[in-house]
This record gives structure tokens, C-alpha cells and sequence, in this order.
């Protein structure tokens, strides 16, 4: 579609959601439709929750969040059930400063973009609609209207609560414009948007000398005071503050705990009473979330000030962690690319997972059970099924310390390294050990790190290039498997008639002779003992193998090369054991021979069609690995 006509089609569409009418009509719509009358809480929540949540493993994962924040479902969780919940059912932490506390890039303020954003485009639908009296700088709520021996009433007739006091403008306007009538006060619909400043407000700390309280709750307009005669006047007033755009909606303070303290102090008021003051007037209502970041030295700094008290006690505290899952920060690299000017240069495959598995290492703290080393512990994180392993003993590792996941390295780290890869060496194509290479000489030049943790992290970087040689093997060793598919499945059947006739206690019948053979115990050992299955574990996985058979067969399903994960990668590592003489051989000739070329040919063409790798970087990847198999 022409991109005109969308931007005619959406001007369209705002022009259609738009609404305009008297606050008796605004009542009659709340009786159709009492949930418009909602907090700013109870908004943003329902706006999470929109979205949709799923349950999964005695946890939910609020949807809301999967696009933009990663690996960090737990911590969304609890910001969610903890805090933004509870304060939509009016309970007392809505009287509380949301502080996220967190390592740098640690996704901070990428989640509060992601609330803004959402609120944006959630106060454009039926659910999320806004109502404000017209004109009215505050976007102030039209039930303030109401007076208070009224609102009980109002309660009872409507099933909805008001709270907050109509403000020194509007309560003069309703005398002065509309001779009292409250009734015929015009209200409208709003929609929230940060660069218009409605309903979303920003304050970003500067040079205190120069910052005036102003920037938060407004100021007096001094060219009107001659013709309104006094600085105490509403409508000599500029209600143009960040507290006062933010009402019904979302206010944030970027870096809150380097603000001077003048300007903490209005939000003692705010958070408790829901009103702050302003200019010569009462005390000013509004209905906003505070939601603030920091990162743990300011916060620590700041706790330990006893003057900040009683700042302290009106803030939840959520800390934002960075993400524990491999996995999960792969993502988060790729969608930085994304973004980035460097998204067209070839990366082979698992550079970035090989990147992320450093990252995570140094984010770990070493478990106290002697059982687990940080690579299990990495690839438990990461949801791998490790023998010996059950969700209960993930949950309690994660329960070790309290503080893991808030150092290590930073994602812009990883791609600031990457970037500078690239364009140094004006590279088209990179691969994992350009990253480590690169990541590696990045540290003597990182201020943060210190001589103690440089020295770990090289011992990490260590660990994740051993890690990529053997993900490097497996990947020339698959490709070099001529007919893999139907290797592994033939491979796999004959295990399982001797795993049948094992279990069984039977005897298997050559197809060739028709002699009667016992089962095969070398060739069953030779498959299990890839996966590490001990000689006292192998009736009870043979068993177990057999038992998934017969449950696929009960539901009317075949049990193929797919169906059992385990089994599957058995069979795969005693291929790759089988044909290692094969790759050895051929990836290390220097001048191949017709035959051995027509294979290396074979085995880059499927690298680069069937995962992901461009000639030169499979080129790369053959000659690393004939390097490794010759060692």
C-alpha cells in the first residue's frame, strides 16, 4: 500500500475515535461502560494484561513484554503481580515510587519505553479510552467533577469510586464559563502521547543550579497577571509542568536518584496523597504512576543517606537484572543488528550464540553445589535437559544469589566489539572467532573491569571458544554425512530392535541367514555411551525408550527419528564419531584430489543451503575444523 494512503487512513481513523460531549453524556457512556472510569494503575495493567498471558511451568508470561524484553520472564512477573496488580486493585502500593534498579543496558529503560509505547497506542482502543474535561491542561478526570457529598452516591448508582479534587482552573471555569452547571461542562476524549505531552511525562535530572522546580509542577505566566490581577489567579498560572502533562497517565524520572532534592520532594505528596503542590493554590490533584530508574551504586549511595528515609519507604524497589539465558541474549544481539548499520554484513552461524554464551558466563556466580561447574549452570539457565537435573534443582540454583544476573558484561559491549570488527577490518563476513578475537582485546581497554575480573573473563572467553569447537565439529561432521536423514533413521531402527529384543528378553532374527542373534550389547553401549549413559543407567534408559514407544503407539502414532531428543543426538554423535577420519582427512589435504575436492564442494553447498552460511564463511569453518581434528 502506497505509504500516503496510510497516513490517510490512519489520520482517518483518529478522526473516528475522537469524542466530544457534555459530562452528563460522559456519565451515560459510564453506564454502559464503568470500566473507563479506571486509575492510571488499573490502566497499564489491563494494558499488560491485553495482551495476554500464558501459563507455563507454575509461572505467567505476560505476552506484553516478549518483543522487546528478553530472558527476563520471571522479573516481568514479579514487576507485574507485585506491583502493577495490586496497585490497579487500589491496594497501598499504588502509593509507591516504582524504582528499577539494574546493571547499565540492562533493559531499564528499554521497558519503560515499552510502557509509554504501549499506553500510547492502548488509550486508541475501546478498552483503554480516555476521558478528560475539555480544555483543561492537566487532562484533568471528569468525575472530579462530582462534589464530594455526591460521590458516595455516585458510588452506589455506578459502582465507581472517585478520588482527587477538581483543580483551581477547572473549578474556576465551571463558575466563570458554565455558571455552575457541572452538567454541561464539555469533556473529550484524549489520546496519550508522549511528544505532545499528554498524559506521559519526562524529567531528566541537569545542572541543579539551573533547573527550576518549574519543570515539574508549571509556573506563573507573568505576561497575564496585569490583566488578571494576581499571581494566585488559575488562569495566570502555566500548568505546563512534567507532573501536571503526566496526570492519568505515566510520569518518569530518568536517573531519579541524581536529581537534587527539591525536586524528590513533591513526590512525597504525590505518592502518598496523590496531590502535589503548585504555585498559590491548594493542593493540586493527580493520578499518575511514577515509575524511576537507577543502577545499583546510586541506589546503594542513596539508601545509606539517613536523610532520604522517608523518600525511601514511599518506593517499591524492582530490580532489573541482566538476562541469565543464552538463548535469550542472542536474541537481544540480533535484534541490535537489526537496528543497526551493520545488519547486511554475513554473520555465521552461532557467532552471536558463542558471543552470548561469554556474556552469560560472566553474569554467573558460582553455585555452591560441587556437582554444578557455570557451563552446566549456563545450560540449565538455558532450558537444556541435563541428566541428573530436574526444574526443582534450576529453581533452587537461582535462589543461591539473591544479586546474580546484576554484573557482568553488557550487551553494548558485545556489539560496540562487533561494530568495531566490521569496520576496522572492512570485513563483509564474520564468524565466532572474529568475535572472540575482538571481545578478547576489548577488555584492557574497558574502564569498569577490573585486573580480577579480566582475568576471569579471558578464562571465560577461553570457555566459549572450546564450546565452538565442538558446535564448529558437529556442524562439518553433519554436513559431511552423506544421506544424514536416512543414515540416522537406519541407525536408529536397528537400536531399537535390539533395544525391543533386550527388554524383551527375545532373541532378533538375521533378515539375511534367519539364524536367531542375542541383541547386539556393543552396538546398543556404543550409541548410549555418546549421551553418557552409564552401564548401571542403560536397562533403565533402554526401558524408558521403550515405554515412549508404546505410549506413541496407544495414541496412534509412529515413533520416528524425531520423537525422543536424547536418543536423537546419540545417534548423531555415533555418526560424527563414525565418519571423524573421513572429515579429518579431507578438510586437511592441502592439495585435494579430484574425489576429496567433489566432497569439500558437497559439504560447503550444504552448509551455505541448508544452514546458513555464506562460501566464505563455510570455507572458514572446514579449514578451523581440519585445524582442530589434526591437533
Amino acid at each position: 500500500m502506497d505509504i500516503l494512503k496510510k497516513i490517510q487512513d490512519h489520520r482517518e481513523q483518529e478522526e473516528e475515535l475522537k469524542w466530544e460531549g457534555t459530562f452528563s453524556e460522559y456519565l451515560e457512556l459510564l453506564k454502559e461502560r464503568p470500566y473507563l472510569a479506571q486509575s492510571a494503575h488499573s490502566r497499564v495493567y489491563n494494558m499488560i494484561k491485553s495482551a495476554g498471558v500464558a501459563e507455563e511451568h507454575d509461572h505467567k508470561r505476560y505476552k506484553f513484554f516478549d518483543e522487546d524484553i528478553y530472558g527476563l520472564d520471571e522479573s516481568m512477573e514479579k514487576l507485574v503481580e507485585e506491583y502493577f496488580h495490586p496497585a490497579a486493585r487500589r491496594l497501598d502500593v499504588r502509593k509507591r515510587i516504582l524504582l528499577l534498579m539494574g546493571p547499565v543496558s540492562g533493559g531499564k529503560s528499554t521497558l519503560v519505553n515499552l510502557l509509554k509505547r504501549g499506553m500510547e497506542h492502548y488509550t486508541h482502543t475501546d478498552e483503554g479510552a480516555v476521558f478528560a474535561i475539555k480544555g483543561c491542561p492537566m487532562h484533568e478526570d471528569p468525575l472530579h467533577l462530582v462534589p464530594n457529598h455526591l460521590r458516595k452516591d455516585l458510588q452506589e448508582e455506578y459502582g465507581i469510586r472517585v478520588e482527587g479534587s477538581l483543580s483551581p482552573l477547572n473549578t474556576m471555569r465551571v463558575e466563570t464559563e458554565y455558571g455552575g452547571r457541572i452538567e454541561d461542562v464539555l469533556v473529550e476524549r484524549i489520546f496519550f502521547s508522549e511528544d505532545k505531552r499528554t498524559g506521559i511525562g519526562t524529567f531528566s535530572p541537569s545542572d541543579p543550579k539551573s533547573q527550576d522546580i518549574a519543570d515539574l509542577t508549571g509556573s506563573i505566566d507573568f505576561s497575564t497577571i496585569a490583566q488578571y490581577g494576581s499571581e494566585s489567579d488559575p488562569r495566570a498560572y502555566r500548568f505546563d509542568g512534567e507532573l501536571n502533562k503526566a496526570n492519568r497517565g505515566i510520569m518518569e524520572f530518568q536517573e531519579m536518584l541524581k536529581c537534587d532534592e527539591k525536586f524528590l520532594w513533591h513526590l512525597l505528596s504525590l505518592t502518598q496523597e496523590g496531590n502535589f503542590k503548585a504555585g498559590r493554590f491548594a493542593l493540586i490533584s493527580a493520578d499518575e504512576l511514577i515509575i524511576a530508574h537507577t543502577n545499583e551504586a546510586e541506589y546503594r549511595s542513596f539508601i545509606a543517606n539517613k536523610k532520604n528515609e522517608a523518600l525511601h519507604s514511599r518506593m517499591i524497589v524492582m530490580p532489573v537484572p541482566y538476562n541469565l539465558k543464552v538463548s535469550q541474549e542472542e536474541r537481544i544481539y540480533e535484534k541490535m543488528i537489526r537496528e543497526s548499520d551493520i545488519r547486511d554484513v554475513h554473520i555465521a552461524p552461532h557467532t552471536l550464540r558463542v558471543a552470548a554464551m561469554f556474556t552469560i558466563l560472566t553474569r554467573l556466580k558460582e553455585s555452591k553445589k560441587a556437582s554444578v561447574d557455570v557451563l552446566k549452570k549456563m545450560r540449565l539457565y538455558d532450558g537444556e535437559i541435563l541428566e541428573g537435573f530436574s526444574d526443582v534443582d534450576v529453581e533452587e540454583l537461582k535462589r543461591e544469589h539473591a544479586d546474580e544476573g546484576m554484573s557482568g558484561i553488557d550487551p553494548r559491549y558485545v556489539i560496540n566489539r562487533i561494530s568495531s570488527t566490521i569496520i576496522k577490518k572492512e570485513l563483509t563476513s564474520i564468524n565466532a572467532l572474529d568475535v572472540l578475537r575482538s571481545l578478547k582485546d576489548g577488555l584492557g581497554s574497558h574502564a569498569s573491569i577490573s585486573s580480577e575480573d579480566k582475568e576471569r573473563y579471558l578464562d571465560f572467553i577461553s570457555l566459549a571458544r572450546k564450546e565452538y569447537d565442538e558446535i564448529a565439529k558437529k556442524e562439518v561432521q553433519k554436513a559431511f554425512v552423506y544421506s544424514y536423514e536416512e543414515s540416522a533413521v537406519t541407525l536408529m531402527d536397528n537400536y531399537l530392535d535390539n533395544v525391543e529384543a533386550y527388554c524383551n528378553k527375545a532373541k532378533l532374527r538375521d533378515p539375511l541367514t534367519g539364524e536367531e542373534l542375542n541383541p547386539d550389547e556393543r552396538l546398543m553401549r556404543s550409541i548410549e555411551e555418546q549421551i553418557g549413559v552409564s552401564e548401571n543407567a542403560k536397562k533403565a534408559f533402554r526401558e524408558e525408550i521403550l515405554i515412549r514407544i508404546s505410549a506413541y503407539a496407544r495414541k496412534g502414532k509412529k515413533f520416528d527419528y524425531q520423537s525422543h531428543e536424547r536418543l536423537r543426538e546419540a545417534i548423531q554423535k555415533k555418526l560424527f564419531a563414525d565418519l571423524k577420519d573421513v572429515v579429518k582427512i579431507t578438510t586437511s589435504t592441502k592439495t585435494p584430489d579430484e574425489q576429496q575436492l567433489k566432497k569439500i564442494n558437497e559439504v560447503v553447498a550444504t552448509l551455505v543451503d541448508e544452514h546458513g552460511y555464506n562460501s566464505s564463511s563455510a570455507n572458514e569453518l572446514l579449514k578451523y575444523v581440519g585445524s582442530l581434528l589434526n591437533r
